[in-house]
């Protein structure tokens, strides 16, 4: 719990307009992905995207991603939606995610495997309410 932990809380304070919220924002994307964590893997790696995803799951370094790679592995849709939910235009939501998202990805994956049956997603969720973040 620990690790977790202190991680949220560091991704967190560097982003004080609407970090939670993003934190937020990002966790309810993964769990209204089809297929939750492992849905969205698949996306991305069905979008040309598998090298990137696969090292934010993998114990080694995260690649980075881009917004505008982002946004043609989820659509324009749900990057308008993030981006209204936070009250920012689609460019920033896309940047910012493309930034919190791999963290997100590698500390839901600790062992560098995809938890099976949702329940590391669980878990993490579970954490981070603990952390007070989504209250």
């Amino acid at each position: 719990m620990g690790l977790l932990d202190s991680v949220v809380g560091s991704l967190t304070a560097g982003n004080a307009q609407g970090g939670n919220g993003l934190l937020d924002t990002v966790m309810q994307l993964i769990q209204n992905q089809p297929g939750g964590l492992a849905g969205l893997v698949q996306s991305f790696q069905q979008g040309g995207l598998a090298d990137v995803v696969n090292s934010w799951v993998s114990t080694g370094q995260n690649l980075p991603v881009s917004g505008q790679q982002l946004a043609s592995v989820l659509g324009s849709g749900p990057l308008q939606d993030i981006a209204a939910q936070l009250g920012v235009s689609p460019e920033q939501a896309s940047g910012s995610l493309a930034d919190l998202l791999p963290q997100i990805v590698d500390q839901l994956t600790p062992n560098g495997q995809l938890p099976q049956g949702g329940d590391l997603l669980t878990q993490g969720m579970d954490l981070l309410k603990k952390g007070g973040l989504f209250s």
